[in-house]
This record gives C-alpha cells, structure tokens and sequence, in this order.
C-alpha cells in the first residue's frame, strides 16, 4: 500500500511534515555520536599512556583514521545497495543506528580488541545509516519539489546541530574527564536516536519500508541513452580493482602498526614497494574501465559524465585537505598552539563559549517542543524520549560551562577548534543560499574554482602562523586566531563544494545511472579521506626536514593549483556539460 504523499503534510512543523524533524533529530543523534567520537579519535591513539591514551606515533593515528573515514565513504555503496534491493530505506537506518550504537559501547570500553570491533561496527553502521536517510526526505518530497530545497536546508541545519553538540561535548568530556566518557556519551545519544525514530517510525506510512522492484524498473525515459551492460570484462576489472584497493586501505595502517610484521604487500616489483604497485594498478585498472565504458554512451550522455569525473577528481584533493581538520589540524591545536588564556581573554572566551553553547541548544529545543505539539499525542513515548535526551544535554553543557566559570585561566580543548566549522556554515549558509539563487550564481566550475582558492587561503592562514615554529619542534604557542581564520575559510570552501556536488551528480547523469554514478563520486570522497591521512602522516616526515609551515604551503599550493585548473578550465568542461547549469 502506497503512502498518500498529502497526508505527511497534514500535521506541519514550520511549514513541513513532522516527519522530517523526526529525521533532524535522528540524524541530529547519529552526527552528535560521528563527530564526538571523530574528534577524540587521533587524539587518543597519539595521548600518552599516562594520559589514558594508547601513546602511538602520529604517523600511525593518522594512517588508521585515514582508512576509518574512507571506510565509512565506501561502506555507503554496501548499505545503499542492501537498502534499495532488499531491505528498505528505513530498516536500513535502524540497523545503521544499532550497529553504532554498539560500535561506541564497544570504543567506551577502551582495549584493543574493543577499540578495533568499535570503528568496524561504525563503518558498517554508517554505511547503513548515511545514505538512506537522505532517500526517505527524497520519497517524502516526491510531489513537492518546489519544498525539497527547503527541506534539506532544515535536515543539514541537524547535521550542523549534531556535529556542533558533538565535538564540543564529547570533546570536552573525552579530554577533560577521561577518553572511555567522551566516547561512551556518543554511544549514549546513538541510543537515544536510535530509540526515538524505532518508536516514531509509523509517521512515514510506508516510505521506505520495502523496495518495490516493479517501480524500480520504471520503462526508459524518452532520450535517455540506450542500456550498456556491464560485461565479463569490466566486471572482472571492477572486482579485481577493488580486490586491491581494499586490500591496501586495510594494510596501510597494519602493516605500519606491527613495524612491518603484517605486509602483505611486503615485495617489490618493477622497483616500487608492493603497496605502491598495488594501489597504483588498483588506480589503472579503474581508469581502464572508465576507458573502457565511457565512449559506449553517446556524445551528450559521454560528455557530462567527463565533467562528473572532472569535479570527482577535485573533490579526491578537496576532502583530503579539508580533513585535515580531525588529524593534523586537532595535533596542531593541541601541541602547537597556545590555548592557556588569562584575565580579560579567558573571560571573554568563556562568555563566548556559553553563548556558543546556550544559543543553538535553545533554538534547538524550541524546534523540539513544536514537534511535540503536533506529534505527542500519537508518539508520546518517542517525544519522551526525545525530551530525555535534552535534559542530559542541557545537564553537562550547563554542567560544563558552570566548571569552566570556576576556574581563574580558561584552557580551551584541542578538540573545540572543530565546532567552528559547524558554527560558521549555521550562520553563513543562509547567505550562500541566497546567492546561489541569485542572478550572480556561478557555474559548477567557478563554485569549484571558489571552493578550493578558499580551501588554500585557510592552509595560507593555518601556514604563515606556523611560520616561526622550529623545523624538527614537538611544541610551540602559536596564536588561536589562525586556526578559527583557518576553519572560517574552510567553512566557505565547503559550502562552495559539498552540498552542491551530488546535485550536479543528478543533473548530469540520466537517471538510470545515477546510482553508478553516486558510487564513483562517493569512491572518490572515499580515496580523498584516505588521502587525508596519507597526507597527515607526510605532515610529520616533512615537519621533521622543513618545518610544519612547508607542509602547509604545500596544501596550500595544491588547493590553489586546482583552484585555478577550474577557473581554465571553464570553457571545456561548460561545453561538456550541454546547457546544465
């Protein structure tokens, strides 16, 4: 039985289904419960042991969390898969919750055998959970297109909500109190938005229950290019191509976490080591298939998904620089920037991170008891659990900011440097909206040409403050205004970039191949946040020989490089995409 798309709209929360905030505060949990954990993580591994942590060299937390998050980027096209062929959207989200759930209770309890199965449960429950509860606000919206804008802009404002709650509270718990609270608190609030979309779920009729394959295989649309069957051929590429590249992901940090003892990559061949050989025929063999495929469709259909592959390779450099900000950027705060402030500083800092903390909790909670108004009667035990989980928040954030007003100086957490980014993009992304709807919104290119300028001016800024720092130096007191000038200019790149990529994506590809085409772009994020650690770790080689300041000229340089290659290359690629804007 079919959901009458209306009947969502009868009960509405600022001009949208209750629903969707349902939504906002699952997705709202799951992102307090990513990003809390995400900016303890590197943090932990490089802590000494008598600080709790697991006291590794940098090189080897920045090699692991580089093959968490691409884990995570890959593990999407698993569950994306499962969701749409077997078990629906919304018991792919369940699964995704309680997989996570258990994956932070497994992290809480810090050895290394539950550390391990913790980060393996949050890839598979992210890969269930992230790309399917996007669909279901797709199939709610299905007859109110002209309201989807409106509706992602107040599901991305959740992300924000959660990441920003995320980071600030578990970061402070995790580095404060102890490493097992901070990871334990996002388990807790997992729970919780586990616990209150399992109870409130009746509130989407049947969206995203099962998949229906006889609406799946819709007829071709009129001029949509004819069926090209993946052969034999490309699908032993694909499998081999991917054989490698997860074998090297996996090894990369194994192998450098046993000092080489694990290796499976321990040859040579052709003069490389057998881990470059292996990720670089993984890389030519994908190219091939590319190779092999793209000149089957005709010139339109060809043409577009060459400007696909061309912002795909952009994004590789785009999140392998912005994801600096968990790994080398939270080292930076914490061993290289002064974060000890007295007098008039510390007190200003403290009435701003109330307000920080205060302002967005209460706008929040409003929103919060809207929802109730429209939903109690139905789903009361949902909405008490929704309301339990505010009052523990509203408890440790008061709690906090009461225990930083008792102290004389303010030390502020590595970790809160993070917020920011969620800060800036809830009060610029309104503005960005509004330009992008305006008569001076710029092509694809440009927004890319943008983004990643911007991209480099954050590394310029995050560089020149490092400039004085000693080549071979373990700590240093550079000032804090670098890195909020670093994250304020990262915050714009990425809303150049991020949430206008898969609309192009859709626009360019017919419709049918839109989900290969979503595969490759999150295989590209996917490589990029591998990178990043790759990346991370280069930071500590060449601060070593050249001092951390050349390793952020060097990002800087990349950023800007491809900044430029966009904007020269805006004629072609304006070409290959035939009229879409």
């Amino acid at each position: 039985m079919k959901t009458n798309i209306e009947s969502l709209f009868k009960d509405k929360v600022l001009g949208h289904p209750a629903g969707l905030f349902v939504l906002f505060f699952t997705e709202m949990w799951e992102r307090f419960s990513y990003y809390g954990m995400r900016a303890l993580l590197v943090m932990f591994f490089t802590a000494s042991l008598l600080d709790g942590g697991w006291g590794w060299p940098r090189e080897h937390a920045f090699a692991i969390f580089g093959t968490y998050t691409s884990l995570v980027y890959l593990s999407t096209l698993l569950g994306g898969y499962f969701a749409d062929k077997v078990i629906g959207f919304r018991y792919a989200v369940l699964l995704g919750a309680l997989l996570m759930t258990l994956g932070h209770a497994s992290m809480a309890m810090e050895s290394s055998f539950f550390i391990y199965l913790g980060l393996t449960l949050l890839v598979f429950g992210s890969g269930f959970f992230k790309p399917n509860m996007t669909s279901i606000i797709s199939e709610m919206y299905v007859t109110k297109p002209e309201k989807k804008d409106g509706a992602y802009t107040i599901f991305y404002m959740g992300v924000n909500a959660g990441a920003f709650l995320g980071i600030l509270l578990c970061g402070y718990l995790g580095e404060t109190v102890g490493w097992s609270w901070g990871f334990g608190l996002a388990g807790v609030f997992m729970l919780f938005g586990l616990l209150q979309f399992w109870l409130a779920q009746d509130i989407f009729g049947s969206i995203g229950l099962k998949p229906i394959q006889a609406e799946k295989d819709k007829a071709i649309a009129e001029g949509e290019p004819k069926l090209n069957p993946f052969t034999n051929l490309h699908l032993s590429i694909i499998a081999v191509s991917a054989a490698l590249g997860l074998a090297w992901i996996f090894n990369d940090p194994i192998s450098k976490i046993s000092g080489g003892e694990h290796n499976i990559f321990n040859f040579s061949l052709f003069g490389l080591d057998g881990s470059t050989a292996a990720i670089l025929a993984a890389l030519g063999l994908f190219v091939l298939l590319l190779l092999l495929r793209i000149p089957l469709y005709d010139k339109v259909t060809r043409d577009r998904m060459l400007a696909v592959i061309f912002f795909a390779f952009v994004t590789i450099f785009f999140w392998a620089i912005f994801e600096q900000a968990p790994s080398s950027l939270t080292i930076f705060a914490r061993d290289y920037t002064q974060r000890i402030l007295e007098g008039n500083a510390a007190n200003i800092f403290k009435i701003v991170n109330s307000l920080m903390t205060i302002i967005p909790l209460g706008i929040i909670s409003w929103v919060l008891t809207l929802l109730f108004r429209k939903t109690f009667n139905q789903y009361g035990v949902s909405n008490l659990i929704l309301a339990t989980s505010f009052v523990i928040i509203w408890g440790i954030a008061i709690w906090m900011l009461n225990t930083e007003f008792q102290k004389e100086v303010a030390e502020v957490p590595a970790s809160w440097f993070g917020v920011l980014n969620s800060l800036f993009i809830i009060a610029m992304a309104p503005l960005f909206s509004k330009w992008w709807e305006s008569k001076y919104n710029p092509n694809a290119n440009m927004k890319y040409a943008i983004g990643m300028t911007l991209l480099g001016i954050g590394m310029a800024c995050v560089a020149i403050g490092s400039a004085d720092i000693p080549v071979g130096a373990k700590t240093a007191s550079v000032s804090m205004i670098w890195l909020i000038l670093v994250y304020f200019f990262h915050t714009m790149g990425e809303l150049c970039i991020s949430p206008v990529a898969l609309s192009y994506v859709s626009k360019l590809v017919p419709g049918r191949m839109i989900a290969m085409m979503f595969g490759i772009w999150y295989l590209a994020v996917a490589i990029g946040m591998k990178l990043a650690g790759v990346f991370g770790e280069s930071s500590e080689a060449i601060a070593k020989t050249e001092g951390l300041s050349y390793f952020f000229w060097l990002l800087t340089a990349v950023a800007v490089g491809l900044g430029v290659l966009s904007l020269l290359l805006f004629p072609v690629v304006k070409k290959l995409m035939h009229g879409v804007r």
